[in-house]
């Protein structure tokens, strides 16, 4: 099948119900404008007002493959989307491929109208080093509560703080390790915080 030219192409579209009641929020890059369709207004945004673009992991109350596209302003508003849609009160919706082939085509046209522009990844330094405080002092906390409970012979204590301890580091654990906060090449896109690159 012959390649179809460049200009009857598609601009990139993401679709996403953030919340669960709600309306769908449509992302779509038109030129050097991104134009978001929240169904009741529309939105222009210039690319070249975006000054940084952020990649975090933000695990959601359903699923714990949430993940989050920030762009900050010039105005100093911003602008958040990520890779989970609601389809219903109990049911998310994933389309990695299609969240990874728009975040990589809004990073290139952001690079290319604002060469200025930051691209980083993680959580601000002071979020992400309270989220280590607080989760490796809380793990410290239930490795000596387990380690008491096993000394003085109350083994079911200790074997329910084994499995608290595990289900922390499950859920702590990645927010801690891939929220790390740093700085990315201009038009990078991470794929550990940008899920569903399409391999060749």
């Amino acid at each position: 099948m012959q390649a179809q030219p460049d200009d009857d192409t598609p601009p990139p579209v993401w679709r996403q119900r953030p919340k669960p009641i709600g309306f769908e929020i449509a992302y779509r890059l038109d030129g050097d404008v991104l134009e978001i369709d929240t169904t009741r207004k529309v939105d222009r945004v210039r690319l070249a007002a975006i000054e940084q673009v952020r990649f975090f992991y933000a695990p959601g109350n359903i699923s714990s493959k949430g993940y989050r596209t920030q762009l900050r302003l010039s105005d100093g508003k911003s602008i958040t989307f990520g890779n989970l849609s609601w389809r219903s009160l109990t049911d998310v919706e994933r389309d990695d491929a299609g969240y990874h082939a728009f975040v990589t085509a809004l990073a290139r046209e952001v690079q290319r109208a604002n060469p200025k522009a930051r691209f980083v990844a993680g959580k601000p330094f002071a979020l992400w080093l309270a989220l280590a405080l607080v989760g490796g002092l809380s793990l410290l906390m239930l490795a000596y509560f387990t380690a008491r409970a096993f000394q003085q012979g109350a083994y079911a204590a200790g074997w329910l703080g084994v499995l608290l301890a595990a289900a922390s580091y499950w859920q702590v654990g990645p927010m801690i390790r891939l929220n790390r906060p740093r700085d990315l090449t201009r038009g990078e896109v991470p794929d550990e915080l940008v899920p569903g690159r399409v391999r060749a």
